[in-house]
């Protein structure tokens, strides 16, 4: 996998309530390109944040139906990864280049 199609994979890390309950059981979620496998996801984090990786979920949201008065418009379906780090291991968002 070459580097531009790592910088593709990930997309941002998901901010929650879920996400911030999860990441202390040492998972973090991220939004990922529709397209990205699992293996694409775990050698993406694996590389960009330097952290061993043992399990990737994935799952796909579909976005919402929305109007505005008589317009009915929906929102982009997205894709977001649970991603379970090993013992004792973490990523710092804040600190991440």
């Amino acid at each position: 996998m070459n580097q531009d199609r790592i910088l593709q994979v990930l997309l941002a890390p998901h901010v929650s309530e879920k996400a911030a309950f999860v990441a202390d059981a040492g998972q973090h979620v991220f939004k990922v390109a529709t397209t990205a496998t699992k293996l694409e996801i775990k050698k993406a984090v694996e590389s960009l944040f330097e952290v061993e990786v043992t399990d990737v979920r994935v799952v796909n949201v579909k976005g919402k139906i929305k109007r505005f008065g008589a317009r009915e418009g929906k929102r982009s379906d997205w894709r977001k990864a649970y991603v379970r780090l090993k013992e004792g291991q973490s990523i710092d968002l804040m600190t991440a280049e």
